[in-house]
């Protein structure tokens, strides 16, 4: 009767862990199957040179970082900007990024004003191996720049600056824009929704689907379009909806950390956001 009794507790455990196995699956994927991953936003270190902001990064842990056109990236690259590289200054770039591991799957572009502009950043973009362009483009350049994405099969990323500040504020304003223009996608930068007094949830929501990149920052006050930047979990933005909804979103790009603050020296702060947003991500599993 012990054997009869030992096989029984067996066969109970058994049935048990399979049920919790199911609804563990269940809830996976209602959760969506979210892989995103972590990278640094270049401009949070942009008192730097490009070399010394990628040493920067790497310390950080990340494996991807993303551009800004007007970093001054310093006496390794001639003291230029991105905005003015030529095919040797662009193979130095990659050997810097390649020693440290890290790829540049996007960068921001702004200035540029026509399309012998613009097909300088997608030529740049071409030979670094990049995703993405993330903008803020005037209306009147739209189907030109849909049309070059479309040729270059890098995608437009539509960024949102402050109320005020940016034409594309409003999560409707970037829906407008992709109307039409299917190069075109989102770079959700959640502090500035959140400045502009919007849910950044809710506007990850509204925009399902097209979301390409994310900005990760934090701010003081809601509502305000000059609140300070903080620590990613030390301010006012509910980071467990946001990571709730990219995973029902099931998305996969890269979350780019963005530190505007201590800007001389804010490593620390950079790392302490990243580690926050992965153990949010872990908790919700």
């Amino acid at each position: 009767m012990k054997t009869l009794k030992v096989s029984i507790r067996h066969i109970v455990l058994t049935i048990s862990m399979i049920i919790c196995s199911a609804q563990l699956i269940e809830c996976y994927a209602q959760k969506g199957n979210a892989e995103w991953q972590m990278g640094v936003a270049l401009y949070s270190f942009n008192r730097f040179s490009f070399a010394d902001a990628i040493d920067k990064a790497d310390k950080a842990g990340v494996n991807y970082v993303e551009g800004f056109s007007f970093h001054k990236l310093g006496t390794e690259l001639n003291g230029k900007s991105m905005s003015s590289l030529d095919k040797p200054d662009i193979s130095k770039m990659q050997e810097i990024l390649r020693n440290k591991h890290i790829e540049m799957r996007s960068m921001y572009v702004a200035g540029a004003k026509n399309e012998a502009d613009w097909r300088y950043y997608f030529e740049l973009a071409k030979q670094m191996k990049m995703q993405y362009l993330v903008a803020e483009p005037e209306k009147e350049s739209w189907d030109m720049l849909d049309r070059l994405a479309g040729e270059y099969k890098i995608k437009i990323a539509i960024h949102e600056h402050a109320k005020g500040k940016s034409i594309y504020w409003h999560p409707d304003s970037v829906l407008e824009a992709m109307k039409d223009h299917p190069n075109f996608g989102v770079c959700a930068d959640l502090g500035h929704w959140a400045r502009s007094g919007l849910n950044p949830a809710e506007c990850l929501k509204k925009l399902s689907g097209h979301i390409l990149g994310v900005h990760l920052k934090d701010i003081d006050k809601s509502g305000n379009t000059e609140a300070g930047d903080v620590i990613v979990g030390k301010g006012v933005i509910d980071f467990p909806s946001v990571v709730a909804e990219l995973k029902r979103q099931q998305f996969k790009g890269i979350v780019h950390m963005e530190c505007e603050h201590k800007m001389e020296n804010n490593l620390a702060e950079v790392i302490e956001g990243i580690k926050y947003f992965k153990e949010l991500y872990k908790q919700d599993r």
